[in-house]
């Protein structure tokens, strides 16, 4: 029933960090809410307090990518490899790439009669076909987990903290202070990226991070909220610089980059900070019973079919100020968060009697 690799049984997750994987999934709708419901201002217009507002929200949601890879990093390090783990993701997200344009098409918000030969394989390959970009290099990036396991396994702890420093130099620190369009650039887009966090996720685990250990999780959070701040500082005298002047145009389009110096090291602040916390009991085993359907969430909402239509149902074209800018944003991660999570805990309790039955069947044959 779980629907990402790194999940195992229950009792071996940690509450504190599902808890954080499903912030993470929440601050991704924000992420959506505000770049399909096109509520970002126009970087290279003069922006009013709905616009500043707007890419505000966007630099405390922009870290959640980063760690969601992050907690993969984590939690997978000491995990053996089960081809049958990419099995069940690449079957999770058939049953949306597949299912959602029909009930869609049901409803009358898609016209199923326009789909050509060429939509039909990018729902069955959803993975070559790119339908979801983060499911293509979050597949790649499990299938060579092993590969990063022993080697970060078997390199002495300097060795492999110096090549994560190369590696975040060469991704991270250079398209950050360097005023240039970098060709390397994917703008961490690709599974390169999500394996270099992937190995921040799993270095953590062996090592920790002695500078944040003795450091309170209110503390890590201030660090971090002073992060995202300070992100949007930079975009905003990078803003106010090309409106001067006209240069700096190519940063505006990669500041708020995955792989940009502020972001990964504001979900690094954020890891640590949920990686401090410590919840209750009930609210523990409640966090570790929805979380195996965080993924579902965002295989439902960025589905090809639906990731324009959301948007416009959760009120992004009656935003008029920052107030009910706020509002609807809050409303839309909520909905869509519950909607999610109902939708693909009923998709694992069909997947689980269809395994059922399975399993009842082959033994009647034999």
């Amino acid at each position: 029933m779980a629907t990402s690799p790194e999940n195992g049984k229950s009792k071996k997750r940690e509450a504190n960090i599902e808890l954080l994987r499903l912030l993470a999934m929440a601050m991704v709708v924000s992420l959506h809410y505000l770049s399909k419901g096109e509520l970002l201002a126009d970087a290279t217009k003069p922006m009013d307090a709905t616009g500043i507002t707007s890419w505000l929200l966007e630099s405390f949601s922009i870290a959640a990518v980063n760690t969601y890879v992050l907690i993969s990093g984590y939690f997978m390090v000491h995990s053996s490899f089960k081809p049958m783990r990419l099995v069940k993701l690449w079957l999770q997200v058939l049953f949306y790439t597949i299912l959602t344009p029909v009930v869609l098409g049901l409803l009358g918000f898609v016209d199923l009669s326009q789909y050509s030969t060429y939509d039909f394989l990018r729902n069955l390959l959803p993975v070559n076909m790119l339908q979801y970009w983060f499911i293509s290099a979050y597949f790649l990036m499990v299938l060579v987990s092993p590969l990063l396991n022993a080697a970060v396994k078997n390199l002495p702890q300097k060795e492999l903290g110096l090549i994560l420093l190369l590696l975040l130099g060469m991704e991270s620190l250079t398209k950050t202070v360097i005023p240039v369009r970098l060709e390397l650039d994917n703008l961490g887009y690709d599974c390169f990226w999500f394996m270099v966090v992937y190995l921040i996720g799993a270095y953590i685990r062996l090592y920790g991070l002695p500078f944040l250990e003795n450091r309170k999780s209110g503390f890590l959070f201030g660090l971090y909220a002073c992060t995202c701040l300070l992100l949007m500082g930079l975009y905003q005298v990078i803003h106010l610089i090309y409106l001067k002047n006209g240069s700096l145009e190519h940063m505006l389009g990669t500041t708020y980059g995955y792989n940009h110096l502020l972001v990964i090291l504001a979900a690094v602040l954020l890891f640590a900070t949920f990686r401090k916390m410590q919840l209750r009991e009930g609210v523990g085993n409640f966090i570790i019973k929805i979380s195996p359907y965080t993924l579902g969430v965002y295989l439902l909402h960025e589905q090809l079919a639906m990731r324009y239509l959301w948007p416009k149902w959760l009120f992004c074209e009656k935003v008029t100020g920052s107030g009910n800018l706020v509002l609807y944003w809050a409303i839309a991660i909520v909905v869509v968060m519950a909607a999610g999570l109902l939708v693909d805990a009923l998709r694992a309790l069909v997947f689980e009697k269809v395994e059922v039955l399975g399993k009842r069947l082959l033994k009647k044959d034999r």
